[in-house]
């Protein structure tokens, strides 16, 4: 049923639907997770403390998990499930209320349904979490800009290194899937919505509810194993390991809510006349991130469901002395960990590819070679996760075969390199922020191929394995590439998501600061990692002092441009100058619609006649293309989207 529909009075507005929904909020939903959490805290210290000291692990896991079901409560995301029970079925003005409709800034607060609102609150939570690791970071960097400085002190370094590491980790999962993902991917296929619009708002705050119960780790002792938290030294954690454990099995769920979401909308809802063929590579990016994700995510679940058992029941599954094994937790954790590159690696590349051919006013270059890139990256990174065990002692006749599998992942990778030079080469470039970050993720993912590409190697594996080498490396792979990517996704779909322009010349700045800094930081770990430097120490020997000091001031550097990115977003979403519909002059649907966008995206389904990526001949070339930082295209030169060419109701909506 369309809003046009609604307007002219076909049917009910909204006005007087959403019965207890009205009533919920974020605010009742912190209301209620507090209530519930100091009522689970009463009884169960009541009921289970005891000298025992597994009992303070369980009160500690019944009352975080009370603060979850108390805050999903609170936010309303039982009631549809209990109305279903009751035999209520919703009624139209329920479900225009549920999406939001005139709602205003309020409905962002909100249990609600329309996926370009559930994309903007994954942004804001993915901003939250970079900002918590972000500081983090800098705190670990202050500590070692000099030896011996004791600027935390041991046990507080580790607890923040591991802290940090877990929540940049969730960060960089959600920072493309999430706010595009929801936001730009329904359009893009011509949906009106997700296929599931409840579990799409389910996964939001899902997700919501698990990061007060992270945050809550670092004020129970933190988590002082490392991101990864090996068994057994995780059965000894502090308290503060509950909360990783916990928000671990929420984000999991979270994750196949949203991946199972997303697989069905492109699989079942894309626009008439887009075929496989037609589908922007961006799509193709999303479902493959997803589609790992699904099987991935859960082994990291079982796993912290197995700690959960020994922390709180003694259940020794991770425990040698009591017939457990620590090489289960380290496969259930890298059956998870290495695919999880990839759903952080994937979607961030893809949108870089969606950029370029916009930006160099060329099409794809061998769109079906970064298809197969695509799935050859997906198929092999389901075999290489063993090459993180090398040193373990884990299964050792089959370290050649996981090495094998491991350089085999470099030539699909390499094949999503060779398409981004392509589309580049000789392409008419238009130099924005966007587009330097398609530059800086070259540059950027390189570095990390090849220096995984050494760590492949089992004899120089053992010589560089827990050294601040490896630290280097998988920080240019997921900062390097996957956080770049996502701030160059940032820059071309914030005047669609937002209706405003980000300042292009501050942008410049930031994006320097931050790669400048950024390749200072990590060439300097790569330098004292080669000299022998381990990861992971609050303190080190002065012949590292040189390459930590450089670091550490790469470090502060990079902290600068972010908070200048922050003050872009901030500033430009206030104040902004107003966006055309298309001010890239871009091809693909999200463009066709107009600015703001309408509640169901489309009021007639487009039906698509042509790919995504046709630039070139007879294409004109936008007056002032290089020079207007904020380009209008007149209505005679703008591009027509691939996906606005001829409609008629009838067929659109079949």
């Amino acid at each position: 049923m369309s809003e046009a529909m609604v307007r002219h009075g076909a049917v009910p507005s909204a006005v007087g639907g959403g019965g207890v929904m009205r009533r919920l909020s974020l605010l009742t939903a912190v209301g209620a997770g507090l209530l519930l959490a100091a009522l689970g805290w009463l009884l169960s210290h009541h009921f289970l403390q005891s000298e025992d000291p597994k009992s303070s692990n369980q009160v500690v896991l019944i009352t975080l998990t009370c603060w979850a079901v108390g805050f999903m409560a609170g936010i309303g995301a039982f009631t549809g499930p209990l109305r279903w029970f009751t035999g209520r079925d919703p009624t139209h003005a329920d479900e225009m209320y549920l999406a939001g409709k005139d709602q205003g800034v309020s409905r962002y607060f909100k249990f609600t349904t329309d996926h370009k609102v559930v994309g903007i609150q994954y942004l804001v939570i993915t901003m939250l979490l970079f900002a918590v690791g972000g500081t983090l970071a800098m705190l670990i960097r202050t500590d070692l800009i000099v030896p011996r400085s004791n600027f935390l002190g041991p046990q507080t370094y580790n607890a923040v290194v591991g802290l940090h590491g877990i929540i940049m980790i969730l960060a960089t999962i959600i920072m493309v899937t999430g706010p595009f993902g929801n936001f730009i991917l329904p359009i893009m296929i011509g949906a009106r919505d997700m296929a599931f619009p409840r579990l799409n708002a389910l996964s939001l705050w899902l997700l919501a509810a698990a990061v007060p119960v992270m945050l809550a780790a670092g004020f129970m002792g933190g988590i002082p194993t490392g991101w990864s938290a090996y068994a057994p030294l995780s059965d000894q954690a502090t308290p503060g390991m509950n909360g990783y454990v916990l928000a671990i099995i929420i984000f999991a769920i979270s994750s196949a809510v949203a991946g199972a979401n997303i697989t069905t909308t492109v699989l079942t809802m894309r626009a008439r006349g887009m075929t496989w063929n037609r589908t922007p590579i961006f799509v193709y990016g999303v479902v493959a991130s997803v589609g790992l994700a699904i099987p991935a995510l859960p082994m990291f679940m079982a796993a912290q469901v197995l700690e959960a058992v020994d922390r709180t029941m003694a259940g020794q599954f991770y425990v040698a002395t009591g017939g457990g094994s620590p090489w289960l937790y380290e496969n259930l954790f890298w059956l998870f960990g290495h695919p999880e590159v990839y759903v952080i690696v994937i979607p961030a590349v893809v949108a870089l590819m969606e950029i370029t051919p916009v930006f160099a006013r060329k099409p794809l270059y061998n769109f079906n070679a970064a298809v197969l890139g695509i799935v050859g990256i997906v198929g092999l990174s389901l075999m290489v996760w063993a090459h993180h065990m090398y040193a373990s002692g884990w299964a050792p006749d089959l370290n050649g075969p996981f090495m094998l599998t491991t350089e085999m992942i470099s030539v699909p990778t390499g094949v999503l390199f060779l398409v981004v030079i392509g589309t580049i080469w000789r392409g008419r470039i238009w130099t924005t922020v966007a587009m330097m970050a398609v530059y800086a993720m070259l540059w950027n993912f390189i570095i990390g191929g090849v220096t995984g590409i050494y760590l492949s190697d089992v004899p120089a594996d053992y010589a560089l394995h827990g050294s601040m080498f490896v630290t280097a490396h998988f920080h240019y792979t997921l900062m390097g590439a996957g956080l770049t990517g996502a701030i160059g996704a940032l820059y071309y779909w914030f005047p669609k998501m937002t209706g405003r322009m980000l300042n292009e010349t501050v942008g410049f700045v930031s994006f320097w600061l931050v790669q400048i800094g950024f390749n200072v930081t990590f060439l300097g770990m790569f330098w004292v990692g080669l000299a022998g430097q381990p990861r992971r120490i609050f303190t080190y020997p002065h012949m590292f002092a040189t390459g930590n000091l450089i670091s550490s001031l790469g470090a502060y550097c990079i902290g600068v441009g972010m908070l200048i990115t922050l003050y872009n977003i901030i500033s430009s979403w206030r104040a902004g100058p107003v966006a055309p519909a298309n001010p890239w002059g871009g091809k693909t649907l999200e463009w066709a619609v107009p600015n703001p966008i309408p509640l169901e995206n489309f009021e007639v389904l487009p039906v698509v006649i042509s790919d995504p990526y046709g630039y070139g001949e007879g294409d004109p070339h936008p007056p002032h293309w290089h020079d207007d930082p904020h380009p209008s295209l007149p209505p005679e030169h703008e591009p027509v989207p691939a996906g606005a060419g001829p409609t008629d109701a009838e067929g659109a909506e079949s």
